[in-house]
């Protein structure tokens, strides 16, 4: 299936990336100087998405400022006075994103492709009949800037157990993911939500979540989460 809209989440306050986040918001720090969200809009419009809704608050009108200049993909802004974390932010753009499914990326991340495009392997993946969710994970040990426990197992046919974060787990999640916008008609929190909402609940009685994937990535994945790896994952980069 070809998909041709995304999310971009480019609306946190950046807490962890101060004091760089007290001047400029996170999604415009440069990286090889290059900025973290042109990061992941490049690997969209590469991948043929032609429209990217991306949510703003902190210094809001810095990154829209930025993303005027932007042809590919054509920027859409889902402006929040108020924060409403990735589960009340994609309701919030549902308009903007259409009927079919989309992805949802971070913009504090960065995926490299080494021996496939992760986006296209996403769109191969995709059922819509059996999927709502289907998420793009990465090898624990295939990580930089993670340093937590992972967050999945893959089971049969790949879906998903439950989210443990109690539990050491092979696969972490990528910040990539595909979405149908059907899963946002089911019963949600109200206003500010994350999309984790959906990765604890709907168990099914076999044990594995209702309608979620997973697929691994078979490349690199850099988390830039602070201030202190920016160098190191410009040599990373450097030798990509």
């Amino acid at each position: 299936m070809k998909i041709d809209r995304a999310m971009v989440f480019a609306a946190g306050l950046g807490v962890r990336m101060r004091p760089l986040t007290l001047e400029i918001p996170k999604p415009l720090i440069k990286i090889a100087g290059k900025p973290l969200i042109d990061y992941t809009l490049d690997m969209l419009a590469g991948s043929g998405v032609t429209k990217a809704v991306v949510n703003t608050h902190h210094k809001a009108a810095m990154v829209e400022e930025y993303l005027k200049t932007r042809v590919t993909p054509k920027i859409s802004i889902s402006y929040e006075p108020e924060l409403l974390e990735t589960g009340g932010g994609v309701v919030q753009a549902l308009d903007q994103l259409g009927h079919e499914p989309f992805f949802c990326c971070n913009t504090d991340t960065i995926v490299v492709d080494e021996k496939s495009n992760s986006l296209q392997r996403l769109m191969e993946k995709w059922d819509g009949e059996v999927m709502d969710m289907l998420l793009l994970l990465q090898p624990r040990e295939q990580t930089f800037g993670y340093t937590g426990n992972g967050d999945f197992f893959i089971g049969p046919d790949g879906k998903l157990p439950p989210l443990e974060k109690s539990r050491i787990s092979p696969f972490i999640f990528s910040g990539v993911q595909l979405i149908s916008p059907r899963l946002l008609t089911r019963e949600h929190p109200k206003g500010a939500f994350s999309l984790n909402y959906f990765y604890k609940s709907e168990v099914q009685p076999d044990g594995f979540l209702n309608r979620i994937y997973g697929l691994v990535h078979d490349g690199g994945w850099l988390h830039i989460g602070t201030p202190e790896v920016i160098s190191e994952a410009e040599k990373i980069l450097g030798s990509a």
